[in-house]
C-alpha cells in the first residue's frame, strides 16, 4: 500500500472501531473471501492496537454483536459459486436475494470496491450516534470523485433544471443548495431567484465544493464549506433549500431535516430531487428497493412531518426522483 492507502485504512478502522458499542466481544466481516479475509486481519490488528479485545469472525453463521458487510463492485458483487449444498466459501447462501438480505441487515457497510480506500457507507440507527465517522467517511468517498463526477453525470444537468423549475422557488429570495456537489442545479437556481435574489453553494468536501468553482462563479453563487447537519447560518435566513441526493447520505435523517428547517423561513420549500428514481438507484447498486429507506413515501413523510415540514408532492419516477416540502 502507498501512503494514502494505509492512510485512509487507518482513518476507516478508527472509524469503525469508534461505532463498537462498549462490551462487544465479535464483529462478524462478510463479504467474498478473499476481501473478508484481508479486511478481519487488518480489523483485528487494529482493534488490538486500540486495546479492543474484540474476535473478528468471516463466519456468517456465527453470532456477532456488530455485522459488518463489504461491497465489493460499484453495481453490487456477482454471488460467489455454491458448493453442492447450495452455500459459499463462509457457509453462508450466496445467491443475490441471499446478499442483499445480508446487506439490509447488517450494522454497518464498507464500500470495498478499490481495496486501496475502503469507506464507511452506511451505519444502522442503533450505533450511528457514535464515534466521529460521518464527516470523514462522507469527505472520503466523495473526495476521490470530485473530479469525473461530471464527466459521469454531466447529462444529468437538464434534469437539474426541470427539477427547480417544478420546485416554483420565489423569485428575489435566498436559496441554498445544499450538497452542491460540482454545482450543477446552481444556474438553474439562479434563474429561479433572479439577480435580485442569493444563491449559496454548499457542501461538505472541499474537493468537490473546489470543482464547483466554475459553476458559482457563472450562477454569482457564494461557496461554503460546511456540515449539513450544523449550517451556519441564522434561524429562518433562508427562503428555500435544494438538495439533490443528500437525504440518503444522512445519519440521523430527522435530525438533519430538523437543522434543514431551522434555517427557513416560515412557507419556504424544500426540494429533495436524484436524477435516477429510487428502483434505477437501487438497482444500480445492486440493492434491493427497501420500504423502510429515508426517501421511501411513508418513511419521509414521517420525518418530514416530525421536523417541521409539510410533504407538498411525491413523485419516484423511473428517471427522476422529486419531493417538495413546506416549512410549517
Amino acid at each position: 500500500m502507498d501512503d494514502s492507502s494505509r492512510h485512509r485504512w487507518e482513518q476507516m478502522l478508527d472509524g469503525l472501531a469508534g461505532l463498537l458499542p462498549s462490551g462487544s466481544r465479535r464483529v462478524l466481516v462478510d463479504g467474498p473471501a478473499d476481501r473478508a479475509s484481508l479486511f478481519a486481519g487488518r480489523l483485528t490488528e487494529r482493534l488490538a492496537g486500540l486495546g479492543h479485545p474484540v474476535l473478528v469472525t468471516t463466519d456468517v453463521d456465527a453470532a456477532a454483536d456488530v455485522s459488518v458487510f463489504l461491497r465489493t463492485a460499484p453495481g453490487g458483487r456477482r454471488p460467489a459459486a455454491p458448493d453442492a449444498g447450495g452455500r459459499g466459501v463462509h457457509g453462508g447462501t450466496r445467491d443475490e436475494g441471499g446478499r442483499r438480505e445480508r446487506e439490509a441487515r447488517a450494522d454497518i457497510v464498507i464500500d470495498l470496491h478499490d481495496v486501496g480506500w475502503p469507506v464507511i457507507r452506511r451505519v444502522t440507527a442503533r450505533l450511528a450516534a457514535g464515534g466521529s465517522w460521518y464527516l470523514t467517511e462522507t469527505r472520503a468517498f466523495f473526495a476521490c470523485r470530485a473530479a469525473t463526477w461530471d464527466v459521469k453525470f454531466g447529462d444529468d444537468i437538464p434534469a437539474y433544471r426541470a427539477a427547480v423549475a417544478r420546485a416554483g422557488i420565489r423569485r428575489g429570495g435566498v436559496v441554498i443548495d445544499v450538497g452542491c456537489g460540482t454545482g450543477r442545479a446552481l444556474a438553474p437556481l439562479r434563474d429561479a431567484v433572479g439577480q435580485a435574489g442569493v444563491v449559496i453553494a454548499l457542501d461538505v468536501t472541499p474537493e468537490m465544493l473546489n470543482a464547483a468553482r466554475p459553476a458559482s462563479a457563472v450562477a454569482g453563487a457564494a461557496r461554503v464549506l460546511a456540515d449539513a447537519r450544523a449550517l451556519p447560518l441564522r434561524d429562518g435566513s433562508a427562503d428555500a433549500i435544494f438538495a439533490a441526493g443528500l437525504v440518503n447520505h444522512l445519519p440521523d435523517t430527522e435530525a438533519g431535516l430538523c437543522e434543514l428547517a431551522r434555517v427557513i423561513r416560515p412557507g419556504g420549500k424544500l426540494v429533495l430531487f436524484h436524477p435516477s428514481g429510487r428502483a434505477a438507484l437501487a438497482a444500480r447498486h445492486g440493492q434491493a428497493l427497501s420500504p423502510d429507506e429515508p426517501l421511501a413515501e411513508g418513511p419521509l413523510r414521517r420525518s418530514t412531518g416530525a421536523s417541521g415540514w409539510a410533504l407538498t408532492v411525491y413523485d419516484d419516477a423511473p428517471h427522476r426522483f422529486f419531493a417538495l416540502a413546506e416549512r410549517r
